[in-house]
């Protein structure tokens, strides 16, 4: 019976290790390297689930039925599209992870990326931090700064179980009649060269020995994206994804200078633009999306179309659908925003493969890209949300760098009708100030497109933070009477001697085409505010807006004249430079023109006119009050 029993256990034993040895999958070994990883799971895939890797659909359809059955491999949630109105992060966690559980549930179990628009903040999320938007940025010249946002973002976009960000834009908008102009850093490439350093506050630092592969360091960091490929900020009369007619040597020189350093510190997405260079739709570009960046830049990420960006290559969007997946895939995008009609592209691009019209190898590229993110960020290991980041949005150390960001964004155009009569920094003892303009006491206003809303709204009731005339009621001395009138009637201004006013006026909140604007004037009642309160009283003007404007016609009148840009939640930063708690420092990241019809003009331009230029910003010493 022993020696029965011994060759049971050693036959128990053979069994036993090769049942182990069958449930050893290589891809699911954290200890192989990601290219071993990612060649073993490509080749056990179905054309399906190769498809269903490429396919990315919108929060408003992903059911974990859906991602489970069509092998769904990313969901994003377009501007404004949240579980909840006010959701709490916990909220959005508990979406994700359900949305997680579908694609778990798989036969191979590839978890989807989820992906969001965090372009000033986590800013579809009710009481994120929204740090100022990249023109405002651009004029800190603070590239530490910017990567510190980076890594604040990240934490407040891990906080709602999301690890993928739909940023940096790294545009360079050379004509500020464009809606998206305030997305862009400068119009100086190098301004927006440098202020890649987002990614890597985002991403994380690549390790030197990985320059140029995508690189996501760990469940705190999220993956980034660079967008949107390529001249994007040059088209005609910044017409929102119209036409850039520029020669290969402009190209090269001017808008693709950002993706060099992306894809040095480790983009691992790019997202193409809508827009066309000379005539041809750059989301059917083969020549700049494979030739170029995938193979002579070495982009080793993945390549993402923008929403219903394939859909656009044809006029009218989704006329020759077919033709669009053929154009789309066949110029190497990866990644099909669809973001609706998800069955029909899997249908289509399914039937384009098997009639060898798109080949397998286009696909299997795609895939492998797709999955190298995936495994190199860490998702197959950590798929689900951690809730102890929940408390990192909005957090008061995030809101503290906002407004140190919003000081550094200021920049002072005009300080006094001589320069040697200073009007700022502001007295913060005073009898009585005025505080006039739409706003002044306006969150959604100074926070500007891109605000929970895809668009943006007016109104304090947005999210939370703190207004520009918050600010200065904070920062006055408690003696200071401080009056606020929207839009004061002229014999009241008179009347009523105030030591000084503040008027903050400036744009409304838009987003993309809809603040295409080609006169690019103060919005009515603006000027007449201006007029009304620097004609009887001495004024400080703040403009917040996501461009210049024309203010040669006002700015006689004015005593001081700043540029606030869209500084976001933190408006105190305002009140902190405007009363010298810190002095003025920021320079133009982009020309003041004169007037609309000067446009484009950009600092080296032969025909150069503008009311400031371009690096301009008068300075002032923080006051030791």
């Amino acid at each position: 019976m022993g020696s029965l029993h011994k060759f049971s256990f050693v036959i128990l034993m053979l069994c036993y290790t090769t049942l182990a040895s069958a449930q050893y999958v290589k891809y699911k070994d954290p200890k192989q390297p990601v290219s071993v990883r990612v060649k073993d799971l490509l080749s056990r895939m179905t054309l399906a689930e190769k498809i269903g890797q490429m396919t990315q659909i919108e929060r408003e359809n992903a059911t974990a039925e859906q991602i489970s059955k069509y092998f769904i491999g990313s969901v994003l949630s377009g501007g404004g599209s949240v579980p909840a109105p006010q959701a709490s992060p916990q909220a959005w966690a508990s979406m994700v992870d359900e949305m997680q559980k579908g694609a778990l549930s798989t036969r191979l179990g590839i978890p989807i990326i989820y992906g969001i628009d965090a372009v000033h903040g986590h800013n579809n999320v009710y009481k994120a931090t929204i740090f100022p938007h990249n023109v405002g940025l651009g004029a800190t010249r603070d590239p530490e700064l910017v990567k510190k946002i980076g890594e604040a973002t990240a934490l407040e976009v891990r906080a709602t179980g999301i690890p993928y960000v739909f940023a940096p834009c790294v545009a360079v908008c050379r004509d500020p009649r464009w809606g998206r102009c305030y997305e862009s850093y400068s119009e100086d490439p190098k301004v927006v060269q440098s202020f890649t350093t987002l990614i890597s506050g985002l991403q994380g630092d690549v390790p030197s020995n990985d320059v140029g592969r995508p690189y996501v360091g760990g469940s705190k960091k999220v993956a980034a994206c660079a967008k949107h490929y390529v001249g994007d900020g040059g088209t005609v009369k910044g017409i929102n994804e119209n036409n850039t007619i520029i020669d290969t040597h402009g190209l090269m020189t001017i808008h693709m200078p950002p993706y060099y350093n992306s894809v040095i510190r480790g983009v691992s997405t790019v997202m193409v633009s809508y827009s066309s260079w000379n005539g041809v739709k750059m989301h059917a570009n083969h020549h700049l999306i494979t030739d170029f960046l995938k193979n002579k830049l070495r982009f080793r990420g993945f390549v993402i179309s923008d929403w219903q960006g394939i859909d656009r290559i044809t006029s009218p969007p989704h006329k020759n659908y077919s033709y669009s997946i053929e154009a789309g895939i066949g110029a190497g995008i990866d990644m099909i925003m669809v973001p609706y009609t998800y069955t029909e592209f899997i249908d289509d691009l399914t039937e384009q493969v098997n009639n060898k019209i798109i080949p397998m190898s286009r696909i299997d590229d795609a895939v492998y890209r797709i999955l190298r993110v995936k495994f190199t960020m860490g998702l197959f290991e950590s798929p689900f949300s951690d809730s102890s980041l929940a408390n990192e949005l909005g957090k008061q150390e995030h809101r503290e760098l906002a407004r140190e960001a919003v000081r550094k964004s200021l920049v002072l155009l005009k300080n006094g009708k001589s320069s040697y009569s200073p009007v700022l920094p502001l007295p913060k003892k005073a009898g009585k100030i005025l505080v006039a303009g739409s706003h002044a006491d306006d969150l959604g206003r100074q926070c500007g497109g891109w605000t929970i809303t895809w668009q943006g709204q007016p109104g304090n009731n947005i999210t939370a933070g703190t207004t520009i005339l918050s600010g200065i009621k904070a920062t006055v001395d408690p003696s200071t009477t401080v009056v606020y009138s929207e839009n004061p009637d002229s014999s009241v201004v008179a009347g009523d001697k105030y030591d000084y006013a503040i008027v903050v006026v400036g744009e409304p909140p838009y987003a993309e085409g809809f603040g295409d604007n080609l006169n690019l004037t103060i919005p009515e009642p603006g000027p007449s505010v201006i007029q009304t309160v620097c004609g009887s009283v001495k004024c400080v003007v703040v403009l917040v807006s996501g461009r210049p404007l024309v203010v040669e016609p006002y700015i006689g009148g004015m005593d001081a004249f700043v540029a606030a840009w869209l500084p976001g939640t933190e408006g105190q930063g305002v009140a902190d430079v405007l009363f010298g708690d810190y002095g003025f420092t920021g320079k133009l990241s982009r020309t003041w023109f004169r007037s609309a019809d000067q446009l484009p003009m950009n600092v080296g331009d032969a025909h150069y006119d503008p009311l400031f230029p371009f690096g301009y910003g008068l300075t002032t010493a923080a006051a030791h009050s």
